[in-house]
């Protein structure tokens, strides 16, 4: 496994739930055996002049109290995870389940039920002693602080904590920091190109179905340069493989049996698509949302209007920023870039045809679309002109009232068909 790949893993391991509730855990346990470690210089008389005889008290009211809201709130994140799911899509629920405030209120709580539960045993025993109790009587209070102040902030999250507007924002969030890593290294450290097979090279194929997550470009760049050829990347993470559709093609030098299975082992494809190196996931779970919300058993026209707007601030920024075209890290390497109108197929077709039959909704989308394409970007305002085109029609042909059908058409002059 190579360092990207160590990386990839560090961070989807730190984003479980488990992993911060095991390291709160273990510092709860830590500072709870603290006081016996430091009983030594800490002088006994101290004990009786700070009421550290109490310790055991808070101790017993701290483990009670602690076991019901953990519990409390694990109910309460289950039900916002279920809520997500239903409401938005379960794609969006799995944001909900790596948020890190959720997880560290969560955590918090279990580290300060270990930390007394654990103080009571060792209270019990009485391996702590007139000194020992002094630090695990301030250990006690900080304790309590730390908890004080974590409630504060799950009480105000919990306000919006899975709600549908919550989750289009982070959804939006998340969608913004994958599109800006990608436009800041688009083609991931490797030389521009790749996606179009050269002539007489070597085609490696997947070994198993599912969705690229993630590609290891310094690993392909280490076997381009051992073979003495170089690669080209024919499928983004995002990408579903399966097999007759190529991973890479291999030009050059003189590869060995051995370097097929090399090269798919650089890409790593698992069950469902990740947010990591992949942008257009964040644009697909959003028209996801906006779909949901105007199937007819929802009928919120209303979140699709949000989530178009939403898609709008995204791609007119998009738009607004020239892809940085770094120095190639790994020129043996060549990777294709995403296509524009890729992220509109994802986006617009979609949200057209559910929306069709809604005049508000047709209007937004015009309205968005004739904003992206004046951004200035050609291939955004063309892309946005097409698909503005293709909205009309959908909306023409559902609308059957002709006064809906001609505040349509009205809209059409000041946006995508414009020019």
């Amino acid at each position: 496994m190579t360092l990207a790949q160590l990386r990839l893993a560090w961070s989807r391991l730190v984003r479980k739930m488990r992993f911060r509730a095991t390291v709160y855990g273990l510092l709860g346990v830590a500072a709870a055996l603290l006081g016996a470690l430091l009983k030594p210089v800490i002088p006994e008389r101290l004990a009786g002049a700070i009421g550290a005889d109490s310790v055991g008290n808070l101790l017993t009211i701290l483990a009670s109290s602690m076991l019901a809201v953990t519990t409390f709130s694990l109910s309460i994140m289950v039900a916002a995870y279920a809520s997500a799911a239903n409401g938005a899509t379960p794609r969006a629920s799995r944001l909900l389940i790596a948020d890190s405030s959720a997880q560290g209120a969560l955590a918090t709580f279990i580290g300060a039920f270990l930390f007394s539960v654990v103080g009571l045993i060792a209270l019990s025993t009485g391996v702590y002693g007139d000194s020992g109790r002094v630090v695990l009587f301030v250990a006690t209070v900080l304790v309590i602080g730390l908890i004080a102040l974590t409630l504060l902030r799950w009480i105000d999250q919990l306000s919006s904590f899975g709600r549908l507007g919550a989750t289009v924002n982070l959804v939006e969030s998340v969608t913004r920091a994958a599109m800006r890593a990608y436009l800041e290294d688009p083609w991931m450290g490797a030389a521009p190109g790749g996606g179009v097979p050269p002539a007489g090279s070597l085609v490696i194929e997947p070994a198993r179905v599912g969705y690229i997550q993630h590609v290891d470009v310094e690993r392909l760049s280490t076997l381009a340069a051992a073979f003495g050829g170089v690669v080209h990347v024919a499928a983004r993470p995002g990408v579903f493989a399966t097999p007759g559709r190529p991973l890479a093609w291999i030009e050059g030098g003189d590869p060995d049996d051995e370097l097929p299975a090399r090269v798919r082992a650089a890409f790593t494809i698992g069950g469902e698509r990740s947010f990591d190196q992949d942008p257009r996931f964040g644009f697909v779970v959003l028209t996801e949302i906006g779909s949901r919300a105007l199937s007819p058993a929802t009928n919120d026209a209303g979140t699709a209007i949000d989530v178009i707007g939403t898609v709008t601030r995204l791609l007119c920024e998009w738009a607004g920023t020239a892809p940085v075209a770094p120095a190639a890290r790994h020129a043996r390497v060549f990777m294709p870039a995403i296509e524009v109108e890729d992220v509109f197929d994802d986006v617009f077709p979609l949200l057209a045809r559910d929306g069709a039959g809604m005049l508000e909704v047709g209007i937004r989308l015009q309205k968005c679309l004739g904003a992206i394409a004046a951004c200035g970007d050609p291939a955004f305002t063309a892309s946005a002109k097409r698909h503005g085109a293709m909205a009309l029609a959908r909306g023409l042909a559902a609308l059957t009232f002709e006064a809906d059908r001609a505040a349509l058409r009205d809209a059409v002059p000041h946006v995508a068909g414009a020019g």
